[in-house]
């Protein structure tokens, strides 16, 4: 099997003005693709070569772990984003605020734990199989998948994802990974309770 990019729902300057075609050709661009080649290549005549991408970040370590796990993040990252996205609202919402306490607080603690994060990682918002929410920070290629639960959405902290508009500001760029998410999409995410919806 050989993974190729995937393909974006809208263009490389889609999410301007928050995040720049600059930042998508090199995260999309040439980050994305050098972790694409690099599992082609690792996973070449090995027993993950016909696996598909979700059992590989499953049970895999090592490199291939590390450049499967970029991928699969990356494409879930980029998944997420629309120039067009919905509100949270629906079950979602009602969810979210009977954890938290408000949409409000939920968005606090989401920030806090993306820029309180040392070094590089992912925050996730992730759901698991006794119907809770949880906010998960895992470092450098780190997946929920690992501990079977299903990730909902996810904020890119490495600063390849936003060092071209935001500098140092990473607080600035996740608030504009929040504004880009599409919550419509999160919450069919929940409902279906599924790893794989896009692999």
């Amino acid at each position: 099997m050989k993974y190729e990019m995937p393909k974006l729902n809208y263009p490389l300057d889609g999410l301007k003005p928050r995040i720049s075609e600059d930042t998508m050709k090199f995260h999309y661009g040439k980050h994305l693709q050098a972790y694409t080649d690099n599992l082609n290549k690792l996973i070449k005549g090995t027993e993950f070569e016909d696996k598909s991408l979700e059992e590989i970040v499953r049970t895999a370590n090592g490199a291939i772990y590390n450049n499967a796990a970029q991928v699969w993040n990356h494409t879930f990252f980029f998944e997420t984003l629309s120039p067009t996205a919905k509100p949270i609202s629906g079950t979602l919402k009602a969810k979210l605020i009977a954890t938290y306490g408000s949409i409000d607080n939920f968005k606090n603690q989401l920030m806090t734990k993306a820029t309180g994060l040392f070094g590089s990682g992912w925050i996730w918002l992730t759901y698991n199989e006794r119907n809770q929410l949880n906010i998960e920070a895992t470092t450098n290629a780190g997946n929920p998948l690992q501990n079977n639960v299903t990730p909902l959405m996810t904020i890119d902290v490495w600063e390849h994802a936003y060092y071209l508009d935001y500098q140092n500001r990473r607080a600035d760029f996740c608030e504009a990974v929040w504004d880009l998410t599409d919550w419509y999409l999160v919450e069919e995410r929940m409902e279906k309770n599924l790893f794989n919806i896009y692999y």
